[in-house]
């Protein structure tokens, strides 16, 4: 029996309704559609979906709050949406009032602002790592007075800077998205060294998602050893599945995806898999679920 999955990492998005800019390239055709919550739950109908975490799509700047508007207003409408993770931008000059006006939105528990840096020009959202910027730094202490925590998703290079920051600020509940990006092409030592310093703080989790992004095309036996790492590294209790989708379905299926992740954690004890597939995420975005 497949224990009660509450997908720590969804996207949604309207295309008529807020810009995506990220979504016009060619190489995103396959996920580039609108996708609502009726589509997801079409996806996931044999999956013992109880709720999900909402977490910002990488919508226009311009239309972050909008989105939290309109993903609260289709919560009340259609459920499923138990947490929104909302986009912040850490070193915006007004970072007091926007988390402020967040933070008093219903839902939030959380905000994310996709930092991604790494040597590579291709792989750059930002042409410095912002881990290390007085200014972002400063947004992230704020988190901690507005009672929101930080996920973060960037690349190993990154993982020491967010590892210093969290240090100093253990009140922050930090959670790293898609197994902390991984990327065998450079060596994985960086990134593990980065993990064993954020596994070894108890504010730090870590999503088992996002494992396309690993090896392509998607093949659990290129990052199940990744997988079984990062448990054994952050606990049972600080882990959580989740599909991060439909940004993966441009490595494979909702159906595949999860299939892959129910394999590589079947040997696990019926409560550890229960933590795994729901009440961490339950646990440590507030959700208050009755699981």
């Amino acid at each position: 029996m497949r224990p009660t999955f509450v997908d720590a990492h969804l996207h949604l998005w309207d295309r008529a309704r807020l810009r995506y800019p990220w979504l016009k390239g060619e190489d995103k055709a396959a996920i580039a559609s609108t996708y609502l919550i009726a589509d997801y739950r079409e996806e996931t109908a044999a999956w013992n979906v109880a709720a999900a975490v909402h977490v910002e799509a990488g919508a226009h700047a311009g239309d972050a709050e909008a989105e939290t508007d309109w993903l609260n207003a289709a919560a009340d409408q259609e459920g499923l949406l138990a947490g929104l993770v909302v986009q912040v931008a850490l070193n915006d000059p007004d970072i007091e009032g926007v988390l402020e006006r967040q933070a008093a939105r219903p839902r939030v528990k959380g905000v994310r602002h996709l930092i991604n840096w790494h040597s590579d020009p291709a792989r750059q959202v930002y042409p410095a790592d912002l881990t290390l910027d007085p200014a972002w730094r400063r947004g992230f202490a704020a988190l901690a007075r507005h009672g929101l925590s930080y996920d973060f998703h960037g690349f190993p290079p990154q993982l020491a800077g967010l590892a210093e920051v969290a240090a100093a600020h253990p009140d922050v509940q930090v959670v790293v998205n898609h197994l902390g990006m991984p990327i065998r092409t450079d060596g994985l030592e960086q990134w593990r060294a980065g993990i064993r310093a954020l596994a070894a703080m108890p504010q730090v989790s870590i999503k088992l998602s996002g494992a396309g992004f690993v090896h392509s095309p998607f093949d659990p036996l290129t990052f199940g050893d990744l997988m079984y790492e990062l448990v054994e590294a952050f606990g049972c209790r600080r882990a959580m599945v989740a599909s991060n989708f439909p940004t993966d379905r441009l490595f494979a299926s909702l159906d595949c995806t999860l299939r892959a992740y129910e394999a590589l954690f079947s040997g696990f004890s019926g409560e550890d898999r229960a933590d795994l597939w729901g009440r961490n995420a339950n646990r440590i975005y507030r959700l208050d679920l009755k699981l």
